[in-house]
């Protein structure tokens, strides 16, 4: 049998305006892309363009281009919520119908009592915070008593923050474990994090890169799991594996920030794999996206842009390349939390480079769909392919 390869790479935060929906979650004229562009006073991102990210939305610096080596449009997001795991589920084919619990005022006492009772620490904090802010706050009574930062945002996350040095990561790791056998049924938040720290009262306290993501089970097979049940390789660059609750991988490269992963991305790309390669960036979302700070997430987009060169010149003849997002999180919105966003869709590859717009696709899941057909396996039960759509010859 032959060959083939697909490469999606989750541009995490990235959106491309309000979804019609965006009112619902207190998002209208939320849009990632166009309000960094602006203001940073505009963007450069030549090879992006080229893609045809500036027939997306509008995005000063990146106008569309008449001459696009690949198909663009944008996905519109069909499951409830908007955050990181139900947006990669639905890009897998996987619909969350059913919003994911949220904690605006806490977690109740059942549930941190059961937590204290397993890891025999306490817990501090438990609210709504921004992360970088709680281990400022509490980090000095961490460091004294030893009990856990609990905390978490409008999304559905129940979040640990511990010191490394008075929580040592494999404990932490532990703890968060506990606590998602913990949070089930009505409780069954969409990730528990582990966020550890380092630092002192007098510096400051700074996270670390040894964050772990604990997520629910996605609720039916996704294009992961149909993958490897046809004997393909399903490889995971980032947080990918987290996100599926470490299903449908067959191999993973649990890097830390947006530069290792691309690096990964390129050397799986020297592989003679058979499957899929599916890479999530996560700077754009955890680093700038939520600390409303749209020079760096500028910066971030740029930096991809100068990579993809590299990328492209490791495609063979029938590689498949989809770029796209998972949610918004517009970092000059208010607050600091996700944003309700349609997400930009590129795609292209040596033999799909059809200068074609997909127009608005109605989920996420038409990339599914799309490498379902892209990989020969039966037609995916939710979503639309656009892959013929992406042929030079297509009518």
């Amino acid at each position: 049998m032959k060959k083939q390869r697909a490469i999606v790479i989750v541009l995490d935060g990235v959106g491309a305006g309000a979804a019609p929906d965006a009112a619902d979650y207190g998002d209208a004229g939320s849009n990632s892309l166009s309000h960094a562009a602006r203001a940073v006073g505009g963007l450069n991102l030549p090879h992006l363009a080229r893609l045809g990210l500036g027939c997306v939305t509008n995005i000063q610096g990146v106008p569309p281009d008449r001459h696009q080596r690949g198909a663009c449009g944008s996905c519109v997001p069909r499951s409830a919520g908007k955050d990181t795991v139900p947006g990669h589920w639905e890009l897998m084919g996987c619909i969350a119908e059913k919003p994911f619990p949220t904690y605006p005022d806490g977690f109740p006492p059942d549930i941190l009592n059961a937590l204290k009772r397993r890891t025999g620490r306490g817990v501090l904090a438990n609210r709504t915070a921004s992360g970088t802010v709680v281990i400022q706050e509490f980090g000095p009574e961490h460091l004294q008593s030893g009990d856990l930062i609990v905390y978490t945002s409008a999304d559905s996350v129940f979040q640990i923050a511990a010191h490394e040095d008075v929580v040592p990561v494999p404990e932490l790791y532990a703890a968060c474990e506990a606590a998602r056998e913990i949070l089930t049924g009505d409780h069954a938040v969409g990730r528990v994090i582990a966020r550890p720290f380092v630092g002192n009262e007098t510096d400051g306290f700074s996270r670390t890169g040894n964050r772990r993501d604990y997520a629910l089970a996605p609720p039916a097979p996704t294009l992961l799991d149909k993958l490897v049940d046809a004997g393909k390789e399903v490889l995971a660059v980032g947080k990918i594996e987290d996100i599926f609750a470490h299903r449908g991988v067959t191999r993973s490269n649990h890097t830390p920030d947006n530069a290792s992963s691309i690096d990964a991305l390129l050397e799986f790309l020297d592989e003679d794999f058979d499957g899929l390669l599916f890479v999530n960036l996560i700077e754009f979302d955890m680093i700038y996206g939520h600390r409303r700070n749209p020079r760096g997430y500028a910066g971030a987009l740029e930096a991809f842009d100068r990579r993809l060169p590299d990328i492209e010149a490791k495609l063979r003849g029938d590689d498949l390349v989809i770029i796209a997002s998972d949610h918004g999180v517009d970092p000059t919105f208010k607050g600091t939390d996700h944003t309700r966003e349609r997400i930009p869709l590129l795609a292209f590859g040596p033999g799909f480079h059809r200068p074609v717009s997909l127009g608005q696709r109605e989920t996420y899941s038409d990339v599914a769909a799309t490498l379902a057909e892209h990989f020969a396996l039966p037609p995916f039960p939710t979503g639309t392919s656009f892959l013929h759509e992406l042929r030079p010859d297509a009518v």
